[in-house]
């Protein structure tokens, strides 16, 4: 850690999510819907495999996802979506 830095804190957040499924039964999440409602709109899937969030807890299908231009962690625990939210 360099000087003056603090560990940053995560809570795991429950959130919507649209999802595509294609014809095969495998799917893609489209968008997320935050906690007030809000919904942001995900430009991209980089990746999809199993792993467990070792910030806040949990294990299921990790998709690293780009939103808005940043790159973020949706997980997929058993079809209930978190994410993991920084806290200050």
């Amino acid at each position: 850690m360099i000087k003056g830095e603090t560990m940053a804190k995560y809570r795991k957040v429950y959130v919507g999510v649209k999802v595509q499924v294609d014809s095969e039964g495998n799917t893609k999440p489209v968008s997320i819907i935050w906690e007030n409602g809000e919904e942001y709109l995900i430009d991209r899937v980089k990746y999809k495999i199993p792993a467990a969030s070792l910030k806040v807890g949990g294990r299921g299908i990790r998709y690293t996802v780009i939103i808005k231009g940043a790159e973020r962690h949706l997980y997929d625990e058993e079809g209930k979506w978190f994410v993991e939210k920084r806290t200050e």
